[in-house]
């Protein structure tokens, strides 16, 4: 028997049952990946051009990096040399992915008139932000762990308690000696930070930091709550993106990684700050489709994203490994 074809279905023809109509792919895959790319901080503080080259899994992105133009001296009527810009590529490859595969049954579908559509995008777009964020943060703090100066790895300068690339003395935090943050220190510990970017001469526009959830209540019960301290024109008593501190924007979230024990300490942070063209992000829905369900009377809804990162510019990436005090 055919279910009935409300007012709030899709269109389905004769003998095609109408909630499968609902479900239209195409459709599916439009509303994920305009409601993860709403949900997630990614988009923000990550370079994400790419993401619309992506066809599938496996894929790979050439990232034309940006030459530094040599700078010389001049004097009158001297012979001038000609640089020859050099662009290196950096390639992303798009080799990580997330799944969802699900039953709608047909009992359910025929009772309910809730827009089913809406509200699974909804949700699978949420968690798809939350594994996915935890999978990239994960991923760079293991690129700091190994890190070196060359390219697509972070820079030593820019973390431990050694950093700063002219100073060499500010404390971001290491294994054993993580950084204590209180409500009376949390903003000269953002301040420092700042510090290690500008000695790196990196830019100021697009700089963020990524904090966790406490740290966020930190500032909130500061004197930092009063907007007209943070620069931003609105209270910082808000969700996600928080306002604007020492030219950063701040974000809150809760995927970052924690380290549960180390030493005497207990749920350390690893506080990720940076610019906006330190890492590239790229993420598509590639597959999504819908299915009868051989075992039971229902539809089965299933998709895949793919996505890839990579750190491109290394000098504008630092951590702060940092602990409640």
């Amino acid at each position: 028997m055919s279910l009935p074809v409300s007012g709030n279905y899709y269109g389905a023809g004769a003998g095609v049952d109408g909630y499968a109509g609902k479900f239209i792919p195409a459709i599916w895959s439009g509303k994920l990946q305009s409601k993860f790319y709403a949900a997630t901080c990614l988009n923000e503080i990550a370079n994400s051009d790419w993401s619309g080259e992506i066809k599938d899994s496996g894929d790979k992105v050439e990232i034309r990096t940006v030459p530094n133009i040599t700078i010389n001296d001049y004097s009158k009527g001297m012979t001038l040399s000609n640089q020859v810009p050099a662009a290196a590529m950096i390639e992303l490859l798009v080799d990580k992915g997330k799944y969802f595969s699900l039953v709608v049954d047909d009992v359910d579908a025929y009772q309910s008139d809730l827009k089913l559509m809406d509200m699974f995008s909804a949700d699978a777009a949420e968690q798809f932000k939350i594994s996915i964020e935890q999978a990239v943060f994960d991923g760079v703090v293991a690129k700091l762990a190994a890190a070196t100066t060359q390219t697509g790895n972070a820079s030593t300068q820019n973390m431990g308690n050694a950093a700063g690339a002219k100073s060499g003395n500010i404390a971001l935090g290491a294994t054993g000696t993580p950084v204590s943050v209180t409500k009376a220190n949390v903003l000269d510990v953002i301040v420092d930070t700042g510090q290690v970017l500008d000695e790196q001469n990196a830019p100021e526009d697009g700089r963020y930091i990524i904090l966790p959830p406490w740290m966020a209540a930190l500032i909130k019960k500061s004197d930092l709550k009063d907007a007209s301290l943070s620069g931003d024109g609105q209270s910082l008593l808000r969700n996600g993106r928080l306002g604007s501190i020492d030219r950063y924007t701040l974000y809150v979230n809760n995927n970052l990684k924690v380290t549960a024990t180390d030493g005497s300490f207990s749920n350390v942070a690893h506080v990720l700050f940076g610019q906006r063209n330190a890492i590239t992000f790229a993420s598509q829905f590639t597959k999504m489709e819908t299915l009868r369900a051989q075992t039971t009377f229902g539809n089965i809804i299933r998709g895949v994203q793919v996505f890839g990162y990579e750190v491109t510019k290394a000098d504008a990436l630092g951590r702060l490994y940092a602990v409640k005090g």
